[in-house]
């Protein structure tokens, strides 16, 4: 007798089987499995239209539903490749040629479901990634693999699945829709829609998760992302292909900075990608508004995962923005993605960790949380000119409890980025607005990714700036200043209060250069604090209006020589003396 594992099959249908029905099945069987085999036929009234059998936990499903499935799955696989926009012929010449064929379904069974989270049993061969289809059509992922169960996360409501329900393999990766018709609008992690508009016909599907480009696919970053922001451009300035993390407490100012980067690229040939993890639908709706009345939103897909969601759409949420980013990049586009935030979104996958029984570690989060944003934030790049040229620039933001940006998440993430921009509450209170710390942000491009004119004109001003800070503290309480201290601390003082900017005011690139040729030329020293900012507007406009060759020059070239340079501070001085 052989030692090989009898295969138990069982045969449900309503009707038992004739004898050349049952011969055939055997002969099935015999073909896939062996001689090594048991058939039993088990009555079921519900399959009134053929045979569904059951072969370990494989299932042939040869009823009109099964075969309809097949089907669907046959025409979709055909329209998926491409073809020529004429696909009726196509179509027509699978339908004639299709038919049903013996393929096993992968079923499984629900244990226990809760709180977004499906125990399933009796998938085996399921991989981490994969979509499972439950039985009341409900969709969900497979984020936990064990020697006899997997952990999956839902993505719609669970209300209709309970133990016992059935789950089957699809075979597909977690994915997204794609295309150029999503620009403007305003969709859910999964891609549908959310902004009342109608359904958006994409052009591609891609799988949330990807791997990063490798090393030999990328070139370096030395193209600048102008954010419009003066004291960021001239002194943290970021390239497309960066990824410069944007850190602070709540309410300093961080989605304001990552809003006016969006409305600077306008006619810069960027397309804006702003995914909002776990914020009031309220805020969203605000944001789209302002963006439109900037005239944004031509350019710019919002991805919102918000505060109402549950926690799997919120931790796919990022993956889902940085494939319809990738879409873009590998057409040789640029691509600007903000993720806001990634404090929450750890809470999220935090939350998704403990409901799956992982071992918590530091402050409560599972060990595998680095991971979770070193393989969404690899994916930015600047591609090689072979791959087209394209690139991702990802500002993540992420929020600190009391300025703590050694706490767990902000490590991570700094670790990961290249720089960040760090805002600062009391800067915040004080009126400097952006409230950036000079002396905690860091871009780690730096110069490489700012254009010459920019580099040149913005000279000692960080050091400037130091210099001043430091003399500030040693001179709080001191009241008999001398005259060089005094004007020292004049100078800085001016300088902060130039580096103040109005929300959805960006800067174009050369009223920065001659605002900071001209600041850091003591043009402003004299000036009362209270009248830099009407000063700042009426000398810009003078020379908008006056030199408009200057401007073009800067803005067509991004040069300024150093007789550039002096003419900037001459017109300057002769408008200040009128």
């Amino acid at each position: 007798m052989s030692n090989e594992k009898v295969v138990k099959s069982i045969l449900y249908s309503a009707i038992k089987p004739s004898d050349s029905q049952e011969g055939k099945i055997k002969e099935f069987l015999t073909s896939r499995y062996g001689e090594n085999f048991t058939l039993e036929w088990k009555e079921d009234k519900t399959v009134t239209d053929g045979f569904r059998l059951e072969v370990g936990k494989e299932v042939y499903d040869w009823t009109n539903a099964g075969r309809l499935e097949q089907f669907k799955e046959m025409i979709l696989n055909a329209v998926g490749k491409k073809y020529d926009d004429n696909i009726i012929p196509l179509i027509k010449e699978n339908v004639k040629d299709w038919t049903p064929k013996g393929v096993p379904t992968e079923y499984g069974v629900v244990t226990s479901i809760g709180d977004g989270i499906a125990t399933v049993s009796g998938l085996k061969t399921a991989t981490y990634g994969e979509i499972l289809l439950f039985s009341e059509g409900i969709r969900g992922m497979v984020l936990d693999l064990r020697e006899d169960e997997i952990g999956c996360i839902l993505f719609d409501d669970t209300d209709e699945i309970c133990e016992g329900s059935r789950v089957r393999r699809t075979g597909r990766s977690a994915g997204v829709p794609v295309g150029n018709d999503f620009l403007g609008r305003v969709i859910n992690p999964l891609g549908l829609p959310i902004d009342g508009k109608g359904d958006i016909e994409a052009d591609d599907y891609r799988a949330i998760e990807s791997p990063a480009p490798g090393i030999i696919e990328r070139q370096p970053v030395n193209r600048p992302m102008e954010t419009g922001i003066l004291c960021i451009d001239s002194m943290f300035p970021i390239g497309r292909g960066q990824r410069e993390l944007i850190i602070g407490d709540r309410q300093t100012g961080k989605t304001a900075i990552a809003l006016d980067t969006i409305v600077n690229q306008k006619g810069k040939d960027v397309i804006c990608i702003y995914v909002a993890i776990g914020q009031k639908a309220s805020l969203i709706s605000q944001m789209v508004t302002n963006l439109k009345k900037h005239g944004a939103m031509d350019y710019t897909i919002i991805v919102n995962a918000s505060a109402s969601d549950a926690a799997p759409i919120q931790y796919i949420a990022p993956y889902s923005g940085c494939s319809l980013a990738e879409y873009f990049m590998h057409q040789g586009k640029d691509v600007l993605i903000v993720y806001d935030d990634l404090s929450k979104h750890a809470i999220a996958y935090r939350s998704l960790s403990l409901l799956l029984d992982r071992s918590p570690g530091r402050e409560a989060y599972p060990g595998d949380v680095f991971y979770l944003h070193s393989r969404l934030l690899e994916r930015a790049a600047h591609l090689s000119d072979e791959l087209g040229g394209g690139s991702i620039t990802a500002l993540p933001i992420v929020e600190t409890q009391a300025g703590d940006v050694a706490a767990y998440i902000p490590t991570n993430i700094i670790s990961i980025t290249d720089g960040q921009i760090f805002l600062e509450s009391e800067l915040f209170f004080e009126g400097q607005r952006p409230a950036v710390n000079v002396g905690l942000s860091v871009s780690r491009v730096g110069g490489d990714a700012q254009t010459k004119a920019m580099k040149k004109s913005s000279g000692s001003l960080r050091l400037d700036l130091a210099q001043y800070r430091e003399m500030e503290v040693f001179t709080q309480f001191s009241s008999d200043l001398d005259e060089t201290t005094q004007k020292q601390l004049t100078y800085g003082h001016g300088l902060m209060y130039i580096l103040r900017q109005p929300q959805y005011k960006p800067y174009s690139q050369h009223q920065q250069v001659i605002l900071l040729t001209i600041s850091l030329g003591k043009y402003f020293m004299d000036v009362p604090v209270k009248e830099i900012g009407d000063e700042i507007k009426r000398v810009l406009e003078h020379f908008e209006m006056v030199h408009p060759d200057i401007c073009s020059k800067i803005d067509s070239t991004g040069l300024i020589s150093d007789d550039d340079r002096q003419a900037i501070l001459k017109i300057a001085n002769e408008f200040k003396a009128r």
